[in-house]
């Protein structure tokens, strides 16, 4: 797939339709509002992985306990700062034979989605799907994920229950997809910007990362199935982990499609679509957000990703480059994996600079005190 947002035709298409853990947050922020080969790619080092997956920043999950969200109207969506969206994205085949990647970019949600005309200003969505077992999956959910989030009963008055939903849903319609390759399986990685509140929602081993004053801050967990809340789910349906691979065949814990491992529709897999949620509210703070797939975790810090895109916004102010800087370097070191990258700017202008204030604080010795220092150094 080539480098580049999705154009507006690309995504009137996809409207039409033809597809360890990290927990919902329980605040309401807006009020209201069994083959033998192996699929999938080689596991990351697995202390790399647990530094991921041992966050005590998420919740507690429970389906019971998933608070509704709604949306306020544009006249009660106040705030002292302006939030302007704007995206940049790079797509790379890299080392490997194929591209297995997907990718979508929606800056203006509001000109596409015309039966919710009252969603708050900016609304926008960005999605991240790292495909393997080939591109049937990773085509399918870039292609209809949004659609089925939007026309999903509990869209927009409770977004969280229709973002799990719509996963599900998308799950469900790829398998019985008879044209498409059932076995091919995919992560999946979204954003949804609606006014001031951002939803991550994520299955798999891609990652999102906000930008905070220079600080990097991850809002989802890499999926691998030696995370420990991730190797206990597992076995506890049944599965089992083999070298790092779940039932010896796929190197993450959720993604979607891979049927040929999660059986008949309906039952319990250890290979689970449900995507794990986090919701903030942006403040002037945040300056810019990562979304990337392993191929590009897999040799960077998402510190090293945030110091380098805001290094080059300061310099540029062009998310299309710094996306392409971080694909770069990341096939400078050697990545084994298919890139892609989208870089999400929550403001026009570029970040400001951070200065380290100096202290003009003069320090003294006494004549008594450096007499004392000359013979200690003098050995007196």
């Amino acid at each position: 797939m080539a480098p580049g947002n999705c154009c507006s035709s690309e995504v009137a298409a996809i409207l039409r339709g033809g597809e360890c853990s990290m927990e919902d947050q329980n605040g309401d922020t807006l009020g209201s509002l069994n083959q033998n080969n192996i699929v999938g790619k080689p596991p990351r080092d697995h202390s790399v992985v647990m530094r991921h997956c041992t966050s005590s920043s998420w919740l507690t999950d429970s389906e019971s306990n998933i608070n509704t969200i709604g949306l306020k109207s544009n006249t009660e969506d106040k705030s002292e700062f302006p939030l302007t969206l704007r995206s940049g994205s790079c797509s790379e085949k890299g080392p490997k034979q194929y591209m297995e990647d997907e990718f979508i970019c929606i800056d203006i949600l509001g000109d596409s989605v015309a039966q919710h005309p009252d969603l708050p200003s900016p609304a926008a969505f960005y999605g991240v799907f790292d495909g393997h077992g080939g591109i049937d999956a990773a085509s399918f959910i870039k292609k209809n994920i949004l659609q089925f989030i939007i026309e999903d009963s509990q869209f927009p008055s409770s977004i969280k229950k229709a973002l799990k939903s719509a996963f599900g849903k998308a799950d469900n319609a790829f398998r019985d997809a008879s044209s498409l390759d059932s076995s091919s399986g995919t992560t999946a990685l979204i954003a949804l910007v609606l006014g001031r509140v951002m939803l991550i929602a994520n299955a798999g081993d891609s990652r999102a990362v906000l930008g905070k004053r220079g600080r990097a801050v991850e809002l989802s967990k890499d999926h691998k199935p030696n995370c420990t809340s991730e190797r206990l789910r597992i076995e506890k349906l049944g599965g089992v982990i083999y070298d790092g691979y779940l039932n010896g065949q796929l190197s993450v814990a959720r993604a979607l499609g891979d049927w040929h491992i999660k059986g008949s529709k309906g039952s319990k897999s250890p290979l689970s679509c449900e995507p794990e949620l986090e919701e903030i509210v942006l403040t002037e703070e945040d300056e810019f957000l990562i979304m990337g797939c392993d191929g590009l975790w897999d040799v960077m810090s998402s510190q090293c990703a945030v110091t380098m895109v805001r290094k080059e916004l300061v310099q540029h102010n062009d998310p299309n480059i710094c996306a392409k800087v971080l694909v770069t370097e990341a096939l400078q070191r050697n990545t084994c994996d298919n890139l892609t990258v989208v870089v999400v700017c929550f403001s026009k202008d570029p970040p400001s600079k951070i200065e380290i204030p100096r202290s003009h604080r003069r320090r003294s010795i006494s004549a008594e005190g450096l007499d004392l220092l000359k013979g200690v150094l003098n050995g007196r």
